[in-house]
């Protein structure tokens, strides 16, 4: 596991969970830091929960991907001002990252919110997501660009036409990608030793999508549930 500070990637499948509060406070600190800094014990809960969840998010990805790269490297976006958000990419060699703001450590009301974020976000690279989307994007963009050039637009129009396509077809299915990176996560988490649906309580305090056309979330209660059905399943 090592810190370090994120680069750009092409794609990325994120949580996208910036909060509507902050979470608890140490009284000793609250003069020290601001609300978007982990205090040391918030560090330390989330190397605990790393420690927990990786091997068995390794373990998982192996039972299910043949060949694949399932050597998880966790690390920390510790850039200045992001919010609370985690996400999920792949570095040049395909080995898949996960990243923490050190807004969203500081926000994590218990361990069991990590470790539901850390899950759902591993999840993601174990169902093969970041490729889907790069397909899908692909597809939309041939589609809506091949339209656009069989209609006789010109090249800066046929150019637009392409990278409509490609965010349209990039965000096709992104909301079945998050409710199957929750349910899961839900297995994960749970596999690791803690309560996912405590875990994933952390959706209440954030703002609600809705069920929005193209949206990239599903509605934060449906997410809650999916957890629960799982959760009971297991």
């Amino acid at each position: 596991m090592r810190w370090i500070a994120l680069l750009a990637f092409a794609f990325l499948v994120a949580c996208d969970v910036a909060p509507t509060q902050t979470g608890p406070v140490e009284p000793s600190q609250v003069q020290s830091r601001t609300p978007q800094t982990p205090t040391t014990t918030q560090m330390r809960l989330f190397e605990q929960v790393v420690t927990q969840v990786e091997p068995e998010a390794e373990r998982y990805c192996r039972a299910r991907i043949d060949n694949g790269n399932c050597d998880f490297n966790i690390v920390i976006d510790d850039r200045k001002g992001q919010p609370a958000n985690a996400f999920q990419t792949l570095d040049r060699n395909g080995r898949p990252i996960i990243a923490f703001t050190l807004a969203l450590i500081a926000d994590a009301q218990n361990d069991d919110e990590l470790a539901f974020v850390l899950s759902h976000e591993a999840a993601h690279h174990i169902a093969g997501h970041i490729p889907r989307q790069q397909q899908n994007a692909t597809a939309g963009a041939i589609l809506l660009g091949g339209l656009a050039s069989l209609a006789g637009a010109g090249a800066s129009a046929v150019d637009a036409a392409t990278n409509i396509g490609a965010s349209v077809g990039a965000r096709s299915y992104s909301k079945d990608f998050e409710l199957e990176a929750d349910a899961m996560g839900t297995v994960i988490a749970k596999r690791s030793g803690y309560d996912p649906v405590r875990g994933a309580a952390y959706f209440n305090r954030i703002p609600d999508p809705g069920d929005r056309f193209l949206g990239t979330h599903p509605p934060n209660a449906q997410r809650i549930e999916t957890v629960r059905r799982v959760n009971s399943g297991i």
